[in-house]
């Protein structure tokens, strides 16, 4: 996944990424210990989501994709000798491409019970990829959670929903370590995310499944080309620095503006490489998962017969959903923006972020 100089490719050896980048450039193998890594990672070829695809997973991975209006880049690694482990990580793109949906969740527990939440939430990912707006979305996966709560089920996550036309992202966070956003104007990475609100009363995003109903605050920012979101699991904040001391999340930005000017592609190999070398420890007692959006300003254009097949897909799965056990077909949500705008591209214009003050970390919320 990772475009990577030789000298950045050989300081991973901790975690023996053996990649090829995703959106065009390769790397060359180097010997690694394994100690901390199940094995080589083959390269990636470059990955174009198509029309109302869900990719994804719990799996070992690290990959590329190209969106409408965004590059990700996703790198998961489970404990131990493991093929799959409890961070969940989907993304998905809606029928007409406009619409880009990203879910990173760090589940409890491991093994079957987790392989079988992942399903669980790719089923969720497929019936709401082409709504526009994530409420819904966030709340079922609240009450997804509850219902195997009696199992000691929970998850922390961070959903976000990329609108390509406007290109306006709506996050939530429920109980998850606050994601970093890069402004490419200012050159820096600050944190993305409210502490918490005296004023306001109740419980708050808390984890997936501790409670049967909250209220999960929805975070909208407008990325200009060149911004970046990086989301990631706890086991970076958890990680130590040289004196021993836990890096926590102002460690960590700390660390990752050390790192100066950072092409988006990168980002991901040069922490862990940084985070790796700083603890003889670190990122080896439990998951460890990144995933890095970056704002291209591109449009994706898709063929009549990609078109068809999406639409053809659609009505698969809508004939499907007349059978009252069979999946929910994925509807699109009643928004002027999303299915007006589909016909006059002037309507896509409702759907734009509310305006901010200069400073990220003081972003509205809208309930």
């Amino acid at each position: 996944m990772l475009a990577l100089t030789n000298r950045a490719s050989q300081a991973l050896n901790p975690f023996g990424v053996n990649s090829a980048g995703a959106l065009g450039s390769t790397v060359d193998s180097v010997e690694v210990p394994r100690k901390r890594y199940n094995g080589c990672m083959a390269d990636s070829p470059k990955q174009q989501m198509q029309c109302m695809e869900v990719w994804g997973g719990s799996q070992l991975t690290s990959k590329g994709v190209e969106m409408a209006g965004l590059d990700v880049w996703v790198y998961s690694k489970p404990f131990g000798q493991a093929q799959r482990g409890g961070d969940v990580y989907y993304v998905s793109s809606c029928a007409s491409g406009r619409i880009s949906r990203l879910l990173l969740a760090d589940v409890s527990g491991h093994g079957n019970s987790v392989a079988s939440m992942a399903a669980d939430l790719r089923t969720l990912m497929r019936r709401f990829v082409n709504q526009l707006d994530q409420n819904e979305f966030v709340r079922l996966l609240n009450e997804q959670f509850t219902a195997v709560s009696r199992n000691g089920t929970f998850s922390t996550a961070v959903v976000t929903t990329f609108f390509a036309p406007t290109r306006r992202l709506s996050l939530c966070n429920a109980g998850h370590p606050r994601p970093l956003l890069f402004r490419a104007r200012d050159g820096r990475w600050s944190f993305l995310g409210h502490d918490d609100h005296p004023e306001k009363k109740g419980p708050r995003n808390i984890p997936l499944g501790v409670l049967p109903i909250t209220e999960y605050a929805q975070l909208d920012i407008e990325l200009d080309p060149g911004d970046c979101l990086l989301s990631y699991t706890d086991a970076l904040i958890e990680s130590c620095d040289a004196d021993g001391e836990m890096l926590g999340e102002e460690g960590l930005l700390r660390i990752i503006n050390l790192l100066g000017d950072v092409p988006a592609e990168k980002v991901i190999a040069s922490l862990l490489q940084e985070i790796g070398e700083r603890f003889p420890e670190n990122l080896s007692a439990d998951d460890v998962t990144l995933m890095v959006v970056r704002a291209n300003g591109r449009s994706l254009h898709f063929s009549l017969r990609e078109k068809m097949e999406a639409f053809g897909q659609f009505l698969k799965t809508l004939f499907r959903s007349l059978n009252p056990r069979a999946e929910r077909a994925p509807f699109p949500d009643a928004n002027l923006a999303n299915v007006g705008g589909m016909v006059i591209p002037a309507l896509e214009r409702r759907w734009r972020a509310p305006r901010t003050p200069p400073n990220d970390a003081r972003e509205e919320t809208r309930q």
